[in-house]
């Protein structure tokens, strides 16, 4: 195994991370994260919980990352406006919007018995 070749990769993959906590949406997403961690720190989840809620962060914030990757591509692939990228662009935010509405209802089903 070369060391110094793996430690450029995870140096790629930071900066992957970097970029995409450029992008507006994937700040929003980050600072929701930030949110709900505290709010878990201060309502004492068990560790299941704990589990469930950083599952819920991670899709999130990972589908988020794969939606900024595949809307690169298309705006390389296709710098003019296409159905086709259109349509592509669209389910990858769409599956970004299915995990986040999953992520809201798994943290209301976890909070809300905890603090009502």
């Amino acid at each position: 195994m070369d060391v110094h070749r793996l430690l450029k990769s995870f140096g790629y993959a930071f900066y992957g991370i970097w970029t995409a906590l450029r992008e507006q949406n994937m700040r929003i997403h980050f600072i929701s994260a930030l949110i709900v961690i505290i709010a878990a720190l201060l309502t004492g989840l068990t560790i299941g919980e704990w589990l469930i809620i950083i599952m819920a962060i991670t899709l999130v914030i990972g589908t988020e990352m794969i939606n900024t990757a595949i809307e690169t591509l298309v705006d390389l692939a296709s710098p003019d406006i296409h159905p086709l990228a259109k349509q592509a662009k669209d389910v990858a935010a769409g599956a970004v919007l299915v995990f986040a509405i999953a992520s809201v209802i798994i943290g209301l089903l976890i909070f809300l018995p905890k603090w009502f």
